[in-house]
């Protein structure tokens, strides 16, 4: 998943830079780096 493209139904796209043990990830937004914990319910891989 590391170095993944996401998109974010509030952030938009972004790439996947750390994760977490399997219980949340650290995307960078362009303009905000945001770390989303599980469930994924709003982050989709592209």
């Amino acid at each position: 998943m590391l170095e993944d493209q996401v998109t974010h139904d509030k952030y938009g796209l972004g790439r996947v830079i750390e994760v977490e043990g399997g219980y949340a990830v650290l995307v960078d937004f362009g303009e905000r780096k945001v770390r989303i914990t599980a469930p994924y319910a709003k982050l989709f891989k592209l």
